[in-house]
């Protein structure tokens, strides 16, 4: 009788730990990442980006809270939010708390669906066959989170709303021109009303959305945006030892997930985010993150 009991409870111990791991270790094992894009003009000054992204933040959780607010030692140029920011209706106090002298910088945002939505329990091994995409459609059309109140706090602080527009700033003595959409994953994107070539007499043009879809990338980069920006994707979330993620929740695939990569021309940068659902409160093999992205000149052509 004990070697019949003794296997499965030793499965059942090992899942115990993992998920205690996984919800209570990695998930506040907060990581900063840093890249060096190559997208700037001959001899322009060197400028520093943090993304952030996918916080999906709840009242209470002052460890996230107080290491964002911690960034700002970083000193960015300009803060880049790509959405899933809210993860309660209490949330936005917290969030802007989280942010704190981050606002006093230059920033830009979109909104994820989360920002929308409140979280609701999903099966988790859906993901591995089919995004959430089709979920929303069943659900209330009328959004429950508060959104545009968000985005009115950040924009009083100066920060640029990018969803489906166009917009430009000064930062760190470069002339940025950005382009942004809503969340495609929810079918808010609506690229057109910013489709068009970018200004050539910008130093650097960045593409901002949420979800990382190609079809809103391709037409990024054939407008001529040098770096592409996004997050939704949470790295996979739960990823496998010399495997990585299972799924993406996206139209992406799986090796551009998370980090630097390249797509037809230009660079994109997929953020593995900062939280989790609430519904989902765990993380494996994918600690949550911000990057520090560095811009620095491309190199001459010989």
């Amino acid at each position: 009788m004990r070697k019949l009991y003794a296997a499965p409870l030793a499965l059942a111990g090992t899942g115990a730990v993992a998920f205690g791991y996984a919800s209570v270790l990695e998930r506040n094992w907060f990581r900063l990442r840093r890249f060096e894009v190559p997208v700037l003009p001959e001899g322009r000054p060197p400028v520093r980006i943090l993304h952030l992204s996918d916080a999906h933040l709840t009242p209470g959780r002052s460890r996230l809270i107080h290491w964002v607010r911690s960034l700002d030692a970083l000193e960015p140029d300009l803060v880049v939010n790509t959405g899933d920011s809210l993860g309660h209706p209490d949330a936005i106090g917290p969030f802007l708390d989280a942010l704190g002298p981050l606002l006093d910088r230059p920033g830009v945002f979109v909104y994820g669906s989360n920002d929308l939505y409140s979280p609701v329990f999903k099966n988790p091994l859906r993901y591995i066959w089919r995004t959430s995409q089709a979920d929303y459609k069943k659900r209330r059309r009328e959004p429950d989170l508060p959104y545009r109140a968000l985005g009115s706090s950040l924009q009083a602080a100066g920060w640029l709303d990018l969803n489906n527009r166009i917009g430009r700033l000064k930062v760190g003595g470069l002339d940025v021109e950005f382009g942004g959409i809503d969340d495609s994953h929810i079918g808010r994107d609506r690229y057109d009303k910013i489709a068009g070539p970018v200004d050539p007499q910008a130093d650097v043009h960045l593409g901002v959305m949420h979800s990382p879809e190609p079809r809103n990338m391709d037409r990024f980069v054939a407008d001529g945006y040098d770096l592409l920006l996004a997050g939704h994707t949470h790295g996979g979330q739960v990823c496998v030892p010399f495997y990585g993620a299972l799924a993406t929740n996206s139209g992406i695939d799986r090796k551009r997930v998370k980090g630097l990569h390249k797509h037809k021309g230009a660079w994109l940068h997929v953020s593995a985010g900062l939280g989790t659902s609430p519904t989902a409160p765990m993380r494996f093999c994918c600690p949550p993150e911000a990057s520090l992205l560095t811009l620095v000149p491309r190199e001459p052509v010989v």
